[in-house]
């Protein structure tokens, strides 16, 4: 917006915990930017209806592989983007990256199952219903068009690629 440039959002609210509608949305009204919300899981009705023309999502991990550890529904996202041909971005600071860990090491949160039955202090589901909370998920390198850092884009080979963009020559 600041380039001239007219951008529109839409807004995944981010189940169970609703960032994407408590966090994500009040910062870009306030930057001025048009958001609608809608729920996670009309991610691929808005696609198929040529709603969206690129993704943009954060990530809470890089590694150096190119895999990306985000918020859960992330990996969903790039897939739906993936089969209906929609760019899929990663934009993340390089203190994000981990040159070190590989993907099979990566330990996957599991939140408590009371932040899926229940909404806002509402109850939606009885205590005795098993309840799978994985907070994060990871997205294959595949799914990624690119990532973007403070130094630039960084396409595929994502380990040639990073690891050149990093400044480093090999890992240990």
């Amino acid at each position: 917006m600041e380039s001239g440039k007219r951008v529109k959002v839409i807004a995944c609210e981010t189940r169970p915990r609703l960032q994407g509608a408590k966090l994500t949305v009040f910062e870009l009204r306030r930057d001025g930017v048009p958001v609608t919300l809608i729920t996670d899981n009309m991610v691929g009705y808005v696609m198929d209806k040529g709603m969206v023309s690129k993704v943009v999502v954060g990530a809470d991990r890089v590694l150096r592989t190119g895999h990306v550890v985000n918020k859960i529904g992330t990996l969903t996202v790039a897939a739906a983007a993936h089969f209906f041909g929609i760019p899929f971005y990663v934009a993340a600071p390089k203190s994000t990256f981990d040159l070190e860990s590989r993907v099979e090491e990566v330990v996957i949160e599991e939140r408590s199952g009371g932040e899926v039955r229940m909404i806002d202090g509402c109850k939606i589901v009885s205590d005795d219903v098993p309840v799978l909370n994985p907070a994060f998920d990871i997205t294959p390198p595949e799914l990624i068009t690119a990532i973007v850092c403070e130094d630039g884009i960084i396409e595929p080979p994502y380990e040639t690629n990073i690891t050149a963009r990093l400044g480093l020559r090999r890992f240990l």
